[in-house]
């Protein structure tokens, strides 16, 4: 049994998602950043992590590779084609969207105000809505960013949607109104989002 540490509104969520989708045991420790569970985990205090036999991972995406991985599924297998264009996408959602909302986040409510630059917003938000059309272009016309395969790659993006409509970043594209949609009518969103 794996032992998930963050709360439902953290990147934890990610990894919830993850391994209610594989079918896996799991208990969940519902830490805030940076509180005395989560630096018990962690030395930075950063969720999620997850306590698999002994060992501590960290960094939800990379907690999601490994159970996909470990368990064959969610994803296409590793130095195939397939996996390549998953990573790819992997890697720009978390180069071109995660990283501008989490700016717009630093910017909100993380980083102390005397640090916080307000006035970044509206460039981050032109910037998400670029990145929007941009991968939009490279999805192809199955319900899922590899066609009709579920994987890793759309519980990130799902997550960074649902974040981007919380920090009211606008879906400026149709195609991903429609894809997020369909990510919340899967079962396993709807259970790990219930708590």
């Amino acid at each position: 049994m794996y032992t998930l540490i963050g709360a439902n509104q953290t990147r934890a969520m990610r990894v919830k998602w993850a391994l209610i989708e594989l079918g896996l045991p799991f208990t969940q420790i519902a830490a805030s950043p940076r509180s005395e569970d989560a630096t018990a985990h962690n030395p930075s205090g950063k969720v999620p992590s997850l306590v698999d036999d002994g060992a501590t991972l960290t960094d939800s995406v990379a907690i999601m590779t490994y159970l996909a991985d470990k368990h064959n599924g969610l994803t296409f297998k590793a130095g195939t084609l397939g996996r390549a264009r998953q990573d790819g996408f992997t890697h720009f959602i978390l180069d071109e969207m995660d990283a501008v909302i989490w700016t717009a986040a630093r910017h909100s409510f993380v980083l102390p105000e005397d640090k916080r630059v307000p006035e970044i917003k509206p460039s981050l938000k032109w910037e998400f809505a670029r990145s929007q059309a941009t991968l939009v272009a490279q999805m192809g016309d199955g319900p899922f960013l590899m066609g009709e395969e579920f994987t890793i790659a759309d519980i990130l993006l799902g997550h960074c949607l649902d974040w981007a409509l919380a920090a009211k970043f606008d879906i400026s594209e149709p195609r991903l109104e429609e894809y997020l949609a369909n990510l919340h009518a899967r079962p396993a969103y709807k259970e790990a989002r219930s708590d």
